[in-house]
């Protein structure tokens, strides 16, 4: 799987990028037709709590699912969109498996 990401507003280190890309590959284990996931890291204004925003964007067997999340952390927050897209992937491997 191809993992593109890109920082909005700040420069992400390689650490949070390897981060973020690792956990994002762990989708893939849940369903075998995503093969592009567009990351989103963005720095919200600097005095704000939970400024720190990821939105992820995958493609299942042509359907787009998409989550955003918000954290102190973009750790934290990559953590809450992986759990929401993992969601939503195993809802639609079981719709496409309902329809067989």
């Amino acid at each position: 799987m191809k993992v593109d990401i890109q920082s909005i507003h700040f420069d992400a280190d390689k650490k949070l990028l390897d981060f973020v890309t690792q956990k994002v590959e762990k989708v893939n284990t849940f369903h075998e037709g995503i093969n592009l996931a567009d990351v989103y890291l963005r720095l919200e204004k600097d005095v704000e709590k939970n400024n720190k925003t990821v939105e992820i964007k995958v493609n299942v067997s042509g359907t787009p699912i998409f989550a955003k999340e918000n954290s102190n952390t973009f750790e934290a927050a990559t953590d809450l969109v992986i759990e929401k897209v993992k969601t939503q992937v195993k809802k639609h491997k079981e719709k496409l498996q309902e329809k067989n």
